[in-house]
């Protein structure tokens, strides 16, 4: 299903996927009669926004799918503690059913609180909420962790949240696509969102004036069972898999390292597995994943299944401005 929306958002618009798109321009007509009267109701006070005791930098998109958010916020976490904060962070926790609110600890089933916070709090044990209500999981975050900056991964159109910096992650290659609202295109909001953030973050590929290159530096491949005994030797009937945003982004890393897989293998972003499925795929052979399809497979990993950690890479005059724009907005 993620691979044929990619081709009718993300492909080049002829034939039966453009006929198809233009089908759905009524739907992203209505999406945005919707958001435009919610957005509405937040901008003349008929909806009310709430605001923080700390300051709050969200990371968002304004396009469905993966563009590196997870990467940054990563970055974030780090160039915060460098300089002295006590960074949390929120995230909506996606594809868990979930009442309320929930704390991430270290540890915690991707199944329990999602991959993408279960892969957050391993790399950096920050203090992590999830939830729907972003405000509330920000609340239950400052009542039980001693943070002065909450970092909200996604939620740039929750906009009930009030945030101090706001960050827009866009895929370098796919950009906004055909550039349409929900369902005929991608896009959360029209591209007129862009210009009111305060950084456009370009995730591997040129950028245009106004915006800054982020690149994903990859780390070193690791034991997905947590086994740091063994080094890592690649095979060539390996199985490569991937369930993220973008699955071939994976897959052309694995080529420009010079690793070549048997198979490869595109899944859904978030999708669940088990080792009954992924078995039945491999078999004994040594396995390739992404680190955050890893965090949903390290309860029952096989030896020989790895994965290839990335590092997101910022142009430095980033880190400056972001620092800047916080001493200005401090309270």
């Amino acid at each position: 299903m993620q691979s044929f929306v990619n081709r009718l958002w993300y492909g080049k618009s002829k034939g039966l996927t453009e006929l198809l798109s233009l089908l759905l321009l009524p739907l992203s007509g209505l999406f945005y009669l919707i958001s435009s009267c919610r957005r509405l109701a937040y901008r003349v006070n008929l909806s009310k926004r709430y605001r923080l005791p700390v300051p709050v930098i969200v990371v968002g998109n304004i396009t469905v799918g993966g563009s590196g958010k997870t990467p940054t916020v990563i970055y974030l976490i780090e160039l915060l503690r460098t300089q002295g904060f006590r960074p949390g962070v929120i995230s909506r926790g996606y594809g868990v059913s979930l009442e309320g609110t929930r704390q991430v600890l270290v540890g915690m089933p991707a199944s329990e609180v999602g991959d993408e916070p279960a892969m957050i709090v391993a790399r950096t044990q920050v203090p992590m909420v999830i939830g729907r209500d972003r405000v509330a999981a920000a609340k239950q975050l400052l009542a039980s962790s001693d943070v002065d900056i909450i970092i909200s991964d996604d939620g740039l159109q929750h906009y009930r949240l009030e945030r101090d910096i706001e960050l827009l992650i866009l895929d370098g290659e796919r950009r906004f696509g055909n550039g349409r609202l929900l369902p005929a295109g991608p896009l959360r909001e029209g591209l007129w969102r862009q210009h009111q953030v305060d950084f456009t973050l370009v995730n591997g590929d040129a950028c245009q004036p106004g915006e800054l290159l982020m690149t994903l530096q990859a780390g070193e491949w690791r034991a997905v069972n947590g086994d740091n005994r063994r080094t890592f030797t690649p095979e060539s009937d390996s199985l490569a898999m991937a369930g993220i945003g973008n699955p071939q982004r994976f897959f052309a890393t694995l080529s420009a390292l010079g690793i070549k897989t048997q198979k490869q293998l595109a899944f859904d972003d978030h999708q669940a597995f088990s080792l009954d499925e992924i078995q039945r795929l491999a078999g004994d052979k040594q396995v390739l994943m992404t680190e955050k399809d890893a965090v949903k497979c390290r309860e029952f990993a096989m030896q020989n299944w790895w994965y290839l950690p990335v590092d997101a890479k910022i142009e430095h005059k980033f880190d400056q401005q972001l620092i800047g724009l916080l001493q200005q907005k401090k309270r």
